[in-house]
């Protein structure tokens, strides 16, 4: 197990996330982390990356950017054939509704999301698709 939070990666970042109900992995490199669970759209298997996220009211954003690749993660297009999902704060399980944030509510919540994580910036302009913005609501 890596000795610093901001080492954790992937799937080793899920698994001391939950052993630890959060206290390990939530705080990483200057942001915070929840855990996304969404239905597989072609496995049906249930899938978990670690996302930065902010609050936003009673809900969380979160941004699908994969770096700036020219795709969209899988979990933004899972979560897009399925929007109903699980996220993990720390040790609290909430059952949530993602939706895709537009217009205006989507430039709000990218300013926001920028001041959690600058590089998003960077992330936008080695890409030419719209980075999605997204929304997880308590259900």
């Amino acid at each position: 197990m890596p000795e610093s939070d901001d080492d954790l990666f992937g799937a080793e970042h899920v698994r001391v996330y939950r052993e630890t109900a959060g206290e390990r992995g939530h705080d990483w490199r200057g942001a915070r982390i929840l855990l996304l669970t969404t239905k597989g759209r072609k496995s049906g298997e249930m899938r978990t990356p670690p996302l930065i996220y902010r609050d936003d009211g009673d809900g969380w954003v979160v941004v699908a950017s994969k770096g700036g690749a020219p795709r969209n993660p899988n979990w933004y297009e899972n979560l897009k054939a399925n929007p109903t999902v699980e996220i993990e704060v720390k040790g609290e399980h909430v059952p949530a509704r993602a939706t895709t944030a537009e217009a205006e509510e989507r430039a709000r919540l990218w300013s926001l999301m920028t001041e959690e994580w600058p590089a998003y910036d960077d992330y936008q302009a080695r890409t030419e698709r719209e980075i999605p913005v997204v929304t997880l609501a308590r259900q």
